[in-house]
């Protein structure tokens, strides 16, 4: 009987898509790895999943089908058995007398058709659908109503790629409280099994956020990965209540309260390492919304040339932590990178003769060796009343997680002009801005002039993936439109199996530096205008924007045009 692999070959030959050269290589690695053929082909990138799906409908004489937005009939799944569609992945589409249509991705299964026709009585006709959607079609259609939560766990482990064991995740730490009938819930297997599922994927997928988001029929699962939030699954809203107190559980959240925001954090071991996550719960119209942000501090570089900076700016970086007193500030939006700049600064000045001290908003990372206060509103502890504390506990280094009021600006600035290395940061679009934010709050110009040594602004940018970049060439009205002007290879995302066919693996900090000197010191004090300092920081100083770092990177080629554009202001 001639296999599918074997009608593959001969239809590739015939096509010419590939060289007998190129077919025996993928023989090779398909008898080395156990693997289908056609995963090969595609992993090798040989040729296209959608060429060789093209290619089988043309030799077969089949039409292909792509079932992603494919309206399922409930009645014409039924006539199916579900053990029969797993085994043989295939789903039923439609029915039209006594002609059941299916849809397969294995077309020469002659077994498979013959069992179905035997089972169903109806004569069979086929269409061609690609296997990991006929794969998620039978996960998804079938009988759905009645699935529980094991079913649950296999659709998540299915969507996330592996079925994850139950010691890869240890939760560190868990109160015992009693337990109302959704606690009762949530402590059933199915319930803890899920969650921890949700956490050991989205470690494993490298995952900075889990969103758990309910909606009118279901509890939305989302990871932000890359900076980019990706749906990972749904899960039935008759298991909100129970997935909803189990996370409260293990964060030491109130379990009764659900009209206001809470905050709570738990820890995990996963792989040999301790990770904490940061839990934020808002209430909505459908039930409480989780944040669950993961801080892992494997992730921490230890000191700024781990760091992955430009050569530029690291140097100006270098330049300004070596003095022993005055300001440095880090700019930028949420999820900016800014924390994590200032830690892997903070563990590099960490030595036993220095006494560092912090407060924060809350505190993301616990480091040994250095004192960390976590800022409490409701009691009186904010950031003015915290710092103005600590600064009796004689600090070499200080880290205030933001500046927020003119209070906490005033005793900062004084901190530095005192004698401590005080590092902030404020939310501006640049890091000349930075200045201005400050004398809006009510610091007087020579105060800034006298405290400031470096102001940076960051941005994280994605780092286009090794493994599936292509060189491109765009248009070049577009690179005039946004100033590029060096001749350099440019790369496009394409995506693969390796970065999620997102076409980005990881994140990497884009910087705008500046040390500030004595010629912009006296433009402050003049009260020149925005424009006028930037435009000296840029001749006089040697400053870099974010825009001509993020265009390094390009050149480099470590992201994409479109990428570095989209993150950096408009000059």
């Amino acid at each position: 009987m001639q296999t599918l692999k074997d009608n593959i070959i001969e239809i590739l030959l015939q096509s010419k898509q590939l060289s007998r050269e190129q077919l025996d290589e993928a023989l090779e690695i398909q008898k080395r790895k156990g693997i289908p053929l056609r995963q090969v082909l595609v992993e090798e990138e040989l040729i296209s999943s959608e060429m060789l799906l093209s290619l089988l409908s043309k030799q077969l004489y089949i039409p292909t089908l792509h079932l992603s937005k494919y309206k399922f009939d409930p009645e014409v799944i039924k006539l199916v058995p579900e053990r029969m569609a797993k085994l043989y992945n295939l789903i039923p589409i439609s029915r039209i007398g006594n002609t059941l249509t299916v849809s397969v991705s294995d077309p020469l299964n002659v077994f498979a058709l013959d069992d179905l026709k035997a089972l169903t009585g109806f004569n069979i006709d086929m269409v061609i659908s690609p296997e990991e959607e006929v794969t998620r079609a039978i996960e998804t259609h079938f009988h759905p109503a009645a699935r529980g939560m094991q079913d649950i766990l296999d659709e998540a482990s299915t969507v996330q790629g592996a079925v994850q064991k139950e010691e890869d995740l240890e939760l560190l730490r868990q109160e015992e409280i009693e337990l109302s009938n959704a606690l009762k819930e949530s402590e059933k297997a199915p319930i803890v099994k899920l969650v921890e599922l949700m956490l050991s994927q989205a470690l494993k997928k490298r995952a900075s956020d889990i969103h758990i988001e309910p909606e009118f029929d279901c509890l939305r699962i989302r990871y932000r990965i890359d900076g980019a939030l990706h749906d990972i699954f749904k899960i039935p809203k008759i298991n909100q209540n129970a997935i909803i107190a189990r996370i409260k559980i293990i964060s030491n959240l109130d379990i009764t309260e659900n009209r206001i925001p809470q905050d709570g954090r738990f820890k995990v071991k996963f792989e040999n390492r301790e990770v904490d996550f940061r839990v934020s719960s808002l209430p909505t119209t459908f039930g409480q919304k989780f944040v669950l942000r993961a801080l892992d501090k494997s992730n921490l570089s230890v000191g700024l040339d781990k760091l992955n900076f430009s050569e530029g700016p690291l140097a100006v970086f270098k330049e300004a932590i070596a003095k022993p007193f005055g300001m440095i500030l880090v700019t930028g939006p949420t999820g900016s990178g800014k924390s994590t700049t200032l830690y892997s600064v903070l563990t590099q000045l960490n030595t036993p003769e220095k006494n560092i001290i912090t407060i924060e908003d809350p505190v993301e990372y616990q480091i040994e060796g250095i004192t960390q206060i976590q800022v409490k509103p409701d009691i009186g502890l904010n950031f003015a009343s915290g710092l103005r504390s600590l600064l009796r506990q004689s600090p070499d280094v200080i880290m205030i997680g933001e500046i927020r009021d003119p209070e906490t600006a005033d005793i900062a600035i004084k901190a530095a002009l005192t004698g401590q290395l005080v590092f902030s940061t404020l939310h501006t679009n640049d890091a000349i801005s930075s200045i201005t934010r400050l004398i809006d709050m009510g610091v007087e110009p020579f105060l800034v002039t006298s405290s400031l040594i470096m102001l940076c602004a960051q941005r994280l940018c994605r780092k286009i993936c090794f493994k599936c970049r292509k060189p491109t060439e765009p248009p070049q009205d577009f690179l005039e439109q946004v100033g590029f002007k060096e001749k350099t290879t440019f790369y496009e995302a394409r995506g693969c199996k390796y970065c999620n066919d997102t076409g980005f693996f990881g994140r990497l900090a884009i910087l705008e530096t500046v040390l500030v000197d004595d010629g912009m010191r006296e433009m402050i004090i003049k009260k020149n205008s925005l424009d006028e300092i930037k435009l000296y920081a840029v001749e006089k100083c040697g400053m870099k924007t974010l825009r001509d770092d993020a265009f390094l990177k390009i050149k480099e080629g470590l992201t994409t045009l479109e990428e570095a554009v989209s993150i950096t202001t408009e000059e």
